[in-house]
């Protein structure tokens, strides 16, 4: 069997959530955005999300937009330039989005982010929470680079490419999608060498780099093969697999999910997401307080895997905030897991000891159901 098809027959049944990102020079045109690629893709995604995957989509194409809408012939040299033809643009593209998936009876919801808005705590957390909802009421959230704000990531952030790993690890996405405007990774530049061999699959990322990336990148995007290896890395650092695949391809993404079909170049994760992200908070994170449960909640976290609710919390020590790692005791003092808390600690003695069904009407607004949810829940066997 080939190996790539072994490896999606492993991976494919596990995908429940995907990020796909879609890059400028896939949509991009010296007349403005490719309507009828874009409407394609929808029909593609739609398809996807009619599997019953959730999808967050990545698309870049904000100042390609405005450069046809402005009239200019070349991609803007100075920022001012290219910040004003984003601003343009993208009232376009998300427009041509809206009324492409409107075709498939599919809503979506524009999502704008700068790397400090995934940097800061707070408001990582606020953009998973906004991102949450949407995929929770069956709305498709289309992301893109806050171009008309920020300097550095139009200037580095590679056309999306690391957005989008930084998406895929922040919604805890099981797969990420880099659709390219070639078939996947070379050993060598496609465009250069005639004798340049498509990879199938890369097991190991970090010492693959070196001998099959060649930068470089077309006149409407930002981003080269090294940006989407580099995106990559970040992905299988997180316990995601990558695949990048030819975006003009009609029928790219239904191959993508197929267990059937090979198609572009699988990046394999380093370890299973799960796993990782559990070591993680057990033995890398320093706890910032305690929260103590009844026995009814040690019984139901530790017996049968469920996530720790306000009903079950009796008392909440130390001072921490939304995000932050807590140690989990039973009523006896005893530590038995620790976990990344949904709420601060202030906030957690408002709600402690009621449903979760009563959380708005005592804080005011929700974040979660959960003080806790399993999958940001490890037993520590203490």
């Amino acid at each position: 069997m080939n190996q790539q098809l072994a490896h999606k027959q492993r991976l494919l049944p596990r995908v429940r959530r995907a990020v796909i990102k879609i890059g400028s020079s896939i949509l991009s045109t010296d007349a403005g955005i490719n309507r009828v690629r874009l409407r394609a893709l929808a029909e593609e995604i739609c398809g996807v999300h009619q599997r019953g995957i959730e999808l967050v989509v990545v698309s870049s194409g904000a100042v390609a937009a405005g450069m046809a809408r402005l009239g200019m012939k070349e991609r803007p040299k100075t920022m001012p330039q290219r910040q004003a033809a984003a601003a343009v643009g993208q009232i376009d593209l998300m427009a041509l989005y809206l009324e492409s998936f409107a075709t498939f009876a599919r809503q979506v919801a524009q999502i704008l982010l700068t790397h400090d808005d995934l940097a800061d705590r707070s408001r990582y957390l606020n953009a998973r929470h906004t991102i949450e909802t949407l995929i929770a009421a069956g709305v498709i959230p289309v992301a893109n680079e806050n171009d008309t704000v920020v300097i550095d990531e139009l200037r580095n952030f590679g056309d999306n490419d690391n957005l989008s790993a930084l998406i895929a690890g922040l919604v805890e996405a099981d797969i990420l999608v880099l659709l390219s405007d070639v078939a996947g990774v070379y050993t060598q530049n496609p465009r250069t060498h005639a004798n340049a061999q498509l990879i199938d699959v890369i097991e190991d990322v970090a010492r693959a780099t070196s001998a099959v990336v060649t930068d470089g990148h077309g006149p409407l995007g930002t981003g080269g093969m090294a940006s989407k290896i580099a995106a990559a890395q970040k992905a299988a650092r997180a316990g995601i697999p990558t695949v990048i695949a030819d975006g003009m391809r009609s029928g790219v993404l239904p191959a993508v999910f197929d267990v059937r079909q090979t198609t572009g170049t699988l990046i394999l994760p380093e370890g299973d997401r799960l796993a990782r992200r559990k070591h993680w908070i057990a033995y890398t994170l320093k706890p910032s307080g305690t929260v103590v449960v009844d026995q009814g909640a040690f019984e139901a976290i530790t017996q049968r895997g469920r996530s720790l609710l306000p009903k079950g919390l009796k008392e909440v020590q130390g001072k921490f905030s939304s995000g932050e790692c807590v140690r989990c005791v039973d009523p006896g003092g005893r530590e038995f897991a620790r976990g990344l808390v949904n709420y601060s600690a202030a906030e957690l003695e408002k709600i402690k000891g009621t449903h979760s069904a009563r959380i708005e009407s005592v804080l005011g607004y929700t974040l979660a159901d959960e003080v806790i949810h399993r999958n940001d829940l490890v037993l520590t066997g203490k």
